[in-house]
Parts: C-alpha cells; sequence; structure tokens
C-alpha cells in the first residue's frame, strides 16, 4: 500500500490537479460574472477562462523541475508536453470550437425552416479551445500553484 502513499503525496500529481481543480473554480465564477448564469458545466467543462489544461501541464511541468530539477529527462519531457497541450488548445482546438458555433447556427437555421429539431446533446460542443489570453491566464495560474505547492512541501 506505500504506491498509494507515494501517489497521494506526490507534489507534482498534487500540484497539476491542484492547478486543473482552481481553474475549473474559477471558469465557473467567471462564467457567472460575465454572463450572470450559473452553469455548472463550467466546473467540468473545456475552454474558458482560464485554460486548465494550461494551467495543468504548467503547474506539473514546473513542478517537475523544481523537484527533479531543471537539467533533467523528466523536467524535459513536462516541458515539452506543456508546450504541445498550450500550443494545440490555441490552434486546432480553437478552431475547432469556431467551427462547432458555425454549423450550430446553421443546424439553427435549418431547423427553423422545417428541419428536424436537435436535442442539446445532439449539438456540437462550442468551448472546446483557448484564445491565447486564456491560455496565458492558465499558464500563470499553473506557475503561482506549482510554487504554492513546492513552498508548502519546502516549509
Amino acid at each position: 500500500m506505500e504506491y498509494v502513499n507515494q501517489i497521494l503525496t506526490n507534489r507534482i500529481i498534487i500540484a497539476g490537479l491542484g492547478a486543473w481543480v482552481i481553474a475549473q473554480i474559477l471558469k465557473l465564477f467567471i462564467n457567472l460574472i460575465v454572463n450572470r448564469k450559473l452553469v455548472w458545466e463550467r466546473l467540468f467543462g473545456d475552454g474558458g477562462m482560464p485554460s486548465g489544461h494550461s494551467a495543468t501541464v504548467t503547474s506539473a511541468a514546473l513542478m517537475t523541475g523544481l523537484w527533479c530539477g531543471f537539467d533533467s529527462p523528466a523536467f524535459a519531457l513536462a516541458a515539452i508536453l506543456a508546450i504541445v497541450v498550450m500550443h494545440d488548445a490555441m490552434g486546432v482546438r480553437l478552431e475547432t470550437g469556431k467551427q462547432a458555433k458555425v454549423i450550430n447556427e446553421m443546424t439553427e437555421f435549418l431547423e427553423k425552416i422545417g428541419g428536424k429539431n436537435l436535442s442539446d446533446e445532439e449539438k456540437l460542443k462550442e468551448f472546446v479551445g483557448h484564445t491565447p489570453l486564456q491560455v496565458g491566464m492558465g499558464f500563470l495560474l499553473g506557475i503561482g500553484v506549482a510554487l504554492l505547492v513546492n513552498y508548502i512541501f519546502a516549509g
């Protein structure tokens, strides 16, 4: 059972998951403030401010560097993975969200002129990617969480 304790006290996992949880909670409240509507899907959904993906991978990468050394193969791998994830969030996934919005608008138009009505489950998700600002804010959040977790473990 020692492996369970090792997983539960692994500072890289704690930092990464902690950053994700904080980002998702922030998304819920930012969406509430901006749209004046509580949307529980924002707590687990993709897209929005800040980027949970960016916060997670940034926090995990920085914590890896702080714990294992910035010259370690583990940090190199974590840093490259973080770059790929953040680039993808701003690229392919952002464009996918834009396309989903257009397709959903076309579908609504076709429904109005006599087509079949689609259920909410059949419509495409529009919140899947991130703007550079959302990724940047996730990046900064990830740095903050990693530094906080490192301080807690060091003290």
